[in-house]
């Protein structure tokens, strides 16, 4: 019973001893030449960093989120519960553990920090080259063991297997394909962005409360991209329960959705395709999709000849079952940990 009771109250213990700092940078060049006078990242670090005798960090573990998340998202018990406690595959006590807020989401500088749809309008590039600046400069980490992400984060963790090549030792991208945003994905963001926009109420951005008959529309795309047929089905068994469940996840997610950040949030992908460099990627991947993810549909068969091209990387594709739950499988580490456990034995001891 007591050890039951300590593996429910890891997640809480581990989110109250997490550090939380900001780091500002200054004289940030963004890719499309806009420059912003100051950034702020938020982040949350858990555990300490190990040096070798060189001064290498070799325990340093960074896990992105995925679009409108923060970092402090992976404090919850299905995801902290199952890897950061003790004993657990990335316990702090042996790793050092980043999890940033990127650029335009929650504590970190963004739209709705005052300069609406004034503020320069970054790429995947330009959150990743913060990141890579967090890391060196605000948390004096020069490598890192592994970087984990979902959604977002994992097209992230792409972006720097072929930007920063040597820094990791290991890629674990959840959810996404390393490829340009097309097909039905882009239509379902340019859905989201065209419900925002063509709201009158949005303003060009200079609203003064929500613009929610946009936003909400936005939320209802947003929602359906998450969706898994069978978890949907179990969650929804008759019209009341399915009429119930929309519109509750609707009237919660629009209280605290500001429509610029989310705006900026999907925009941020249009320049991401890493198709061309995967030849550039040296660090070992485990690529995780499940089977029921509405965003990436393994039918497509987009993703095993692009990592075909990838040195060294292994495709996992898991089954649709009663665990899983479509996109969101990425944040249930108890459906994929055994996987992630093999790929951390054949990284090179450091």
């Amino acid at each position: 019973m007591r050890s039951s009771l300590l593996a429910l109250l890891a997640p809480v213990l581990l989110a109250a001893q997490g550090r939380q700092g900001d780091y500002i940078t200054k004289d940030f060049h963004l890719a499309d030449g806009e420059t912003m006078a100051e950034v702020r990242i938020h982040y949350t670090t858990l555990g300490t960093p190990r040096r070798d005798a060189k001064g290498v960090v070799r325990n340093a573990v960074m896990v992105l989120h995925g679009t409108g998340g923060t970092g402090r998202g992976f404090l919850s018990r299905n995801f902290a519960g199952e890897l950061f406690g003790p004993g657990q595959l990335l316990d702090t006590a042996n790793y050092f553990i980043v999890l940033p807020d990127n650029f335009g989401h929650g504590g970190s500088s963004k739209p709705s920090d005052g300069l609406h749809m004034r503020f320069p309008h970054y790429t995947y590039d330009d959150m990743v080259a913060l990141q890579y600046r967090l890391l060196t400069e605000g948390l004096q980490v020069n490598h890192l063991r592994l970087v984990m992400g979902t959604s977002m984060g994992c097209m992230h963790a792409w972006v720097w297997g072929y930007t920063y090549p040597s820094f990791v030792d290991g890629l674990v991208p959840l959810a996404c394909a390393p490829t340009a945003i097309v097909g039905r994905n882009r239509i379902s963001r340019t859905m989201i962005a065209d419900a925002i926009t063509d709201d009158p109420a949005w303003k060009g951005g200079e609203y003064a409360t929500e613009p929610m008959t946009g936003l909400r529309s936005a939320i209802r795309t947003l929602y359906l991209m998450g969706s898994a047929p069978l978890l949907q089905h179990k969650q929804a068994p008759t019209r009341e329960a399915a009429d119930s469940l929309i519109r509750a996840y609707v009237n919660n997610a629009a209280k605290t959705t500001d429509a610029n950040n989310m705006l900026y949030y999907f925009d941020a992908s249009r320049t991401y395709d890493p198709s061309s460099h995967l030849g550039e990627v040296t660090a070992p991947v485990l690529q995780i999709n499940s089977a029921d993810d509405y965003i990436n549909p393994p039918e497509l068969h987009i993703v095993e000849p692009l990592l075909a091209k990838v040195k060294h990387a292994k495709f996992v594709l898991l089954p649709i079952t009663d665990q899983t739950r479509g996109h969101g499988t990425h944040s249930w580490p108890a459906i994929w940990g055994g996987y992630l456990r093999e790929f951390l034995a054949s990284l090179p001891e450091r």
